[in-house]
């Protein structure tokens, strides 16, 4: 009768949850089967994501297979740096998860650094590729939360509100039992009940809405890389106020203040602002460019209406010229030629009459003064 759990203000009870179930003599957590679950569906919304945006799909299943490894291992080392004290003794243990264990901003990170490392090294774009694995993730989370419903984890503070749970106090960890809840301790058929706030609850419809939110939005967004940050923002925002109601949060050594809270506070701030930042310049560009356009094509529109009279008959006039040039020349040279022939015949209407006139008497003289000059010269 320890297993069950309670909504009175609902009015639902259910007289058995178990918290895991057996497979062949093997034994399988609820948690753990909720989680898987809720990693493949989640990896399926990725990888219809990429295939909406025609991205190779292949490439981000590798990109999910790192970074999944790296998400497992950074979850465990979150959680086991907030709770040295756990494990001082037995640093072994570490590596013992069936015990539980881990931290989802741990995982987050983890998983963030995995997939940054496969985008550079094979050159892809992290911002792309983490925007279409925002939705898988938030849906990964909502289903996932679950598992605290069955392994009786991650409630908040006394509560009468109409969402209120009741748990059999030998069910959960009394670590996590504070004074007002014993303060208002429930007992029914001989079990005592504590009555709490179901964060886990809270935290996947958040997630829900988060999804619901992000799919309406990716069509509008201005940069690669938006959609994420909008989730880290959004989450962030929702986690803050969950997380100050638990109390089973891992908090700062030597404090009371949550770890997941102030890092939930830091990434709505922070990506908030990012957000906002980048989607004003990149506003501003686009104006920019916007007003290089129409000047462009004012300045096309503004040409002098000359200038385009111009640019169309310029070889008009080269048509027009050839035959005047070829008249031209041959009224240049039809004086030539009658000058040509007059000078050459000239000279042939002089030589013919002087030849004609030389007297035939003359011609002995001119023999009988040759004859008589090597007489003079000897």
């Amino acid at each position: 009768m320890d297993m069950a759990i309670r909504f009175p203000n609902l009015g639902v009870d259910l007289d058995y949850v178990g918290k895991s179930i057996h497979i062949f003599g093997f034994e399988i957590t609820i948690y753990g089967i909720l989680i898987a679950v809720g990693m493949f569906l989640g990896i399926g919304l990725i990888v219809l994501e990429a295939k909406r945006k025609g991205c190779d799909q292949d490439r981000y299943l590798d990109m999910l297979i790192i970074s999944l490894i790296a998400a497992v291992v950074g979850a465990r080392l979150f959680y086991v740096a907030f709770s040295w004290e756990l494990y001082r003794g037995n640093p072994l243990e570490i590596l013992n998860t069936r015990n539980g264990g881990t931290a989802f901003y741990g995982g987050l990170l983890g998983g963030v650094l995995g997939a940054a490392a496969f985008c550079r090294i094979k050159k892809l774009s992290f911002g792309q590729m983490a925007d279409a694995s925002s939705v898988g993730i938030l849906l990964g989370q909502a289903i996932g939360r679950w598992g605290d419903f069955f392994s009786r984890e991650s409630f908040g503070e006394y509560t009468d509100n109409l969402f209120a749970m009741q748990l059999p106090l030998s069910a959960v960890h009394a670590s996590d039992v504070t004074s007002a809840m014993r303060d208002h301790l429930e007992t029914i058929d001989g079990i005592s009940y504590i009555q709490v706030q179901p964060a886990f609850l809270y935290e996947s419809l958040w997630c829900l809405l988060v999804l619901v939110f992000l799919l309406f939005r990716r069509s509008r967004k201005r940069f690669e890389g938006e959609i994420f940050m909008n989730y880290l923002a959004g989450y962030g925002l929702g986690r803050f106020f969950i997380e100050g109601i638990r109390t089973d949060s891992l908090n700062w050594p030597g404090t009371r203040i949550a770890v997941s809270q102030v890092v939930s506070a830091l990434l709505f701030v922070f990506f908030t602002i990012a957000v906002l930042i980048r989607r004003t310049m990149v506003k501003k560009r686009e104006e920019i460019q916007k007003r290089r356009r129409e000047s462009l094509y004012q300045a096309q529109e503004e040409t002098p209406p000359e200038e385009e009279e111009w640019s169309v008959p310029l070889r008009e006039p080269e048509e027009q010229d050839a035959p005047v040039e070829e008249e031209t020349s041959q009224e240049q040279a039809a004086p030539a030629e009658e000058e040509i022939s007059q000078e050459q015949a000239a000279p042939v209407e002089e030589e013919t009459p002087k030849e004609q006139d030389i007297p035939e008497e003359e011609i002995p003289q001119e023999q009988e003064v040759l004859e008589d000059l090597p007489k003079n010269a000897e």
